[in-house]
């Protein structure tokens, strides 16, 4: 237990997302634990998902393979965000399937494969709309290679709006990736994995299953996007960490009292403010206003700006908070405390942001039970 601040993991409430998911789409599940496992912690969440039900992890980086690897960890790998000069060998050696989205990361990864003497287990990611990752204009020419030393296992692609249902470009990019899925096995490349659904699909396209979804946000028991898809208790979800930490100080203050750098803000009243032990090197938003923490049963809105390693609140004139209590920064909202999502719009961000940014000074607790 920290004495400053601490992120509770619930990994009941991660068990309990995947199995609803899973039992729903009734395909398999690649569970996303890139960036930490969305900041919750990589190995015990990919541990806990693999149990849970899902057959495959999927990362970002090479590197976060690596350390799956290293840990004991011997399920399904993807790593999609190679780019050309990675150290491929190393990834095969360790069984590790790669995305690939252009000709000359193709051919580096079948160089590497040769020389290794092992065929490299490779997904082809392909741009259906979303001008990001994935062949585009290099695909007529991907159609002509032999893929000598390597594998296709798999083709996948990524939707830009699967959060906003009922969107023209979500058929548009469904119905490009059955297009080149095709393409490709008029060629004689028939991929046994086919992959295009996101949490938001998984919720709202059953058309875009196909043998696997990804599931990255739902999986840590939040929405895609709550103005569009709704909450987390809309979806049937179970919000998996609790931020809490501890208020360094209590003071009372007299009305019009300049708070924090730049005396952005003053006391409307006069009152008592609570500091807490996080800022923005914590991963505490510097440009949030709007959130704050939950402290005896209230909410203590943020005053002023969010220091490095520290932040104040407006605790009220009759909060009997003390100096070293510990208060809610955000959790599952059903005692009345902040969620990830309030944090979100209070930053004019979203709840993936608001998780995988709590820096590594705040230590990362697992209870199969955070409440």
């Amino acid at each position: 237990m920290s004495d400053r601040a601490e992120f509770l993991i619930d990994l009941s409430a991660l068990s309990s997302n995947v199995s609803k998911i899973k039992k729903e789409c009734a395909v398999e599940i690649l569970a996303v634990v890139k960036a930490d496992a969305y900041g919750h912690g990589l190995i015990r969440v990919a541990s806990t998902a693999l149990k849970a039900g899902a057959s495959w992890l999927g990362v970002a980086l090479l590197e976060e393979a690596i350390t799956l690897r290293e840990n004991g960890i011997d399920a399904p790998i993807l790593a999609w965000l190679v780019s050309p000069g990675s150290d491929f060998e190393q990834a095969i050696s360790r069984n590790i399937d790669l995305g690939v989205s252009s000709i000359k990361g193709l051919n580096e990864i079948s160089a590497a494969a040769a020389k290794f003497g092992k065929q490299a287990r490779v997904h082809l990611e392909i741009d259906t709309g979303m001008s990001r990752g994935g062949f585009l204009n290099e695909w007529s020419e991907l159609l002509k290679e032999d893929f000598a030393n390597v594998e296709v296992v798999g083709i996948f692609s990524h939707f830009a709006r699967a959060d906003e249902p009922g969107e023209k470009q979500n058929l548009d990019q469904l119905q490009r990736f059955k297009v080149m899925v095709q393409e490709l096995e008029n060629v004689g490349v028939k991929p046994p994995i086919k992959h295009l659904a996101n949490s938001a699909a998984t919720f709202r396209d059953k058309d875009s299953y196909f043998t696997m979804v990804r599931v990255g946000i739902a999986m840590y028991g939040l929405t895609p996007d709550v103005t569009h898809m709704g909450t987390s208790k809309d979806l049937g979800l179970r919000p998996v960490g609790q931020l809490r930490a501890k208020l360094h100080l209590v003071k009372e203050v007299s009305k019009g009292s300049p708070v924090g750098y730049g005396a952005s803000a003053f006391t409307s009243t006069d009152t008592t403010l609570g500091v807490v032990a996080m800022g923005y090197a914590d991963g505490i938003p510097r440009i949030a206003q709007g959130a704050g923490v939950f402290v005896n049963g209230k909410k203590a809105p943020i005053i002023g700006r969010v220091s490095m390693d520290q932040f104040v609140v407006d605790l009220g004139s009759n909060n009997k908070a003390h100096s070293g209590d510990w208060v809610i920064v955000f959790g599952d909202g059903s005692h009345g405390e902040y969620t990830a999502d309030d944090w979100g719009l209070a930053s004019s961000s979203i709840n993936y942001e608001i998780v995988t940014r709590i820096g590594p000074r705040v230590p990362r607790i697992y209870e199969p039970h955070v409440y």
